[in-house]
Parts: structure tokens; C-alpha cells; sequence
């Protein structure tokens, strides 16, 4: 997720468009949603299609078609996952499925190697501070229902982590879990008390005039 904030933040930048951070993060970790597949499947599906740059750029033209460059950081953002993430650490995605089954990657560095660690934790830390200083970090604090997009991560990434024993990340990595699970929640918190409010408001507004 602190990759692809980065990389939607300077394509953005250079594209001169603006784009939604928690649809940025979100499309960040949708190809690990064949995790959920591969469970209620009972076969390995981890890393197959849903890692494809093929299909991603297909399912990206219409959105470019109709957005132009602002579709970009969206678009970068979904491919850095597969591209640089699973590619680097850990490899073997199938990045040309449908066209080929070969997976690709470096298959050296894994999960729990201490290069990913740093390099995680190093890009946490930058994604952070990009964050503090250009203010990012306070649009999460906004009257958004697209911040409610954040159910996907905090469901599917963020809670299972801490639901097993032992943990299934490093020591080190469990701080900027735990950030994003904390400010993922509290966003979608404020969302949700805006909507709920402006419900209550409507019936007692539709209740008063009868």
C-alpha cells in the first residue's frame, strides 16, 4: 500500500490529475483477493489471474477510454502490485495469464528475509512522511463515502494478520499494520457517522413536516 501511494502520488503529480487515496490503496491489495478464492476453493490460486498484468491493463481500458489520464495513478497503483511487490519478494506470479501459466518473480527474497524488512518498513516510513507533509493523511479524516472502500484491506489483509498465532508478519512490520488498520478505521468511523447522521436528520426532518 506505501508503494502504491507513492506511485499514484508521482504519476499524479506528473499527470498533473488528482485521484481518491483509499480507491489508490484499495486497488493496491485487489489481486490478493483470490486469498479468499484459494480458501473457500481449496485450491491454490494465489498469485494466478488475479496477478495478471494482461488482465489488468484489459480491465483498465474502458476506465482509460473514459477518464483519460486520470484512470493513471489507479491504474499504477493496481500494477505495481504483481510488477515490483510480488515480483520482488517472493515471486512466481502468472503475469501473463491468460496468454501463459509461467510464473515469474525472484524467487530469493522472501516474506521474512531481512531485505523485505527494511525495504518495507523504509517505504512505510516515506509513504508516511509524503503523508504528513503534503497533508495527505488528513483526507482520511473527511466526509467521504469513498472512504468506506477501506473495508477491503482492513477485511482481507489488515485483521487476518492479527487473528493468527502466531503472527504472519515480521515483529517489525506489525507497526505500519497496525497504523493502517487504526486510520483505516477511524475513516471509515467518520464516514459512517456522517451517513448515519444525515439519515437521522432526513427522517426527523420527514417526520417533523408530518
Amino acid at each position: 500500500m506505501a508503494l502504491a501511494y507513492l506511485l499514484g502520488k508521482t504519476s499524479g503529480k506528473l499527470l498533473k490529475v488528482n485521484f481518491s487515496i483509499p480507491l489508490i490503496l484499495v486497488l493496491s491489495i485487489i489481486p490478493d483477493i483470490d486469498i479468499i478464492f484459494e480458501y473457500f476453493l481449496n485450491s491454490p490460486l494465489h498469485r494466478g489471474p488475479t496477478h495478471s498484468i494482461i488482465m489488468a491493463t484489459l480491465l483498465f481500458i474502458p476506465f482509460f477510454l473514459i477518464y483519460h489520464q486520470k484512470a493513471a495513478p489507479y491504474f499504477v497503483a493496481l500494477a505495481s502490485h504483481s510488477l515490483i511487490g510480488d515480483f520482488l519478494i517472493g515471486g512466481q506470479a502468472q503475469l501473463l495469464w491468460p496468454l501463459s501459466t509461467k510464473e515469474f518473480g525472484i524467487p530469493y527474497i522472501n516474506i521474512y528475509s531481512s531485505v523485505n524488512i527494511i525495504l518495507e518498513f523504509t517505504l512505510f516510513i516515506i509513504a508516511l512522511t509524503v503523508m504528513l507533509t503534503t497533508r495527505d493523511i488528513f483526507r482520511f479524516f473527511r466526509n467521504n463515502k469513498l472512504n468506506l472502500t477501506l473495508a477491503v484491506p482492513i477485511f482481507t489483509v489488515l485483521l487476518p494478520t492479527f487473528t493468527s498465532y502466531p503472527l504472519e508478519v515480521p515483529p517489525l512490520l506489525v507497526l505500519p499494520h497496525l497504523f493502517y488498520l487504526v486510520l483505516f478505521s477511524i475513516s471509515m468511523f467518520i464516514a459512517l457517522t456522517k451517513i448515519l447522521n444525515r439519515r437521522s436528520g432526513a427522517v426527523i426532518r420527514n417526520y417533523c413536516q408530518i
